[in-house]
């Protein structure tokens, strides 16, 4: 029985990654580390360090182009056939991927989360559920000033004028769109309780199918 691959997109800071992290933890403890794996489509931007720091810094990172999705649909097949992968690592700070990967074998569920996973049709078909985090973009946009001044060591005036520029325009051309492949849309965020538990149970029948 091949692994079942489990997308959760939605805009920057609709809650997805706190969404797909809360189920990971919570099956891993329960299952095993060889149960349930998560993959970030952050890790697949595209390496940039052939560029000086003040394009990579013009890069529009919202924009379907600025990631290597044919990268992460390669590995996503690799690990259907059973083979192990290096994911990339990225680092927020200079813009471009370190030298070092992450190792990652199959797993009977694995869950990617980022916002432009539905945007490539070949990507989109490596996956068998597709969630959607429906969240308003002022709650977004107040999240993510909180995270990246935070965890990237950003200024409030440098996340405004990205959201500004590409952030927002990008959500309604890119990712918005993309709810209609859904086969679920999540509201509330990140801390739905019951969206978890129903997609949680979902998981454990397949894991309980994959382990017989």
């Amino acid at each position: 029985m091949k692994p079942t691959i489990i997308a959760i997109t939605g805009a920057s800071a609709s809650g997805k990654t706190l969404f797909a992290q809360t189920i990971y933890d919570e099956l891993l403890g329960e299952f095993g580390e060889n149960s349930i794996s998560i993959i970030k489509e952050d890790a697949y931007y595209r390496a940039q360090d052939h560029l000086p720091m003040a394009e990579r810094e013009q890069t529009n990172y919202d924009h379907p182009d600025a990631f290597e999705h044919e990268l992460l649909s390669e590995h996503l097949t690799q690990l259907l056939n059973n083979q192990s992968i290096e994911t990339p690592i990225y680092c927020y700070q200079t813009h471009t991927r370190t030298d070092q990967t992450t190792p990652l074998n199959p797993t009977s569920i694995i869950l990617v989360e980022g916002i432009l996973l539905f945007s490539n049709h070949t990507l989109r078909d490596c996956f068998d559920i597709k969630v959607y985090m429906d969240t308003p973009l002022d709650i977004c946009l107040i999240r993510r000033i909180q995270r990246d001044t935070v965890e990237r060591g950003r200024s409030i005036e440098s996340i405004t004028n990205q959201y500004i520029k590409t952030v927002r325009p990008m959500y309604y051309q890119h990712i918005e769109p993309e709810k209609s492949w859904a086969d679920l849309v999540i509201t509330k965020g990140g801390k739905n309780r019951m969206a978890i538990e129903v997609l949680k149970a979902k998981i454990r029948q397949l894991i309980n199918q994959y382990q017989k």
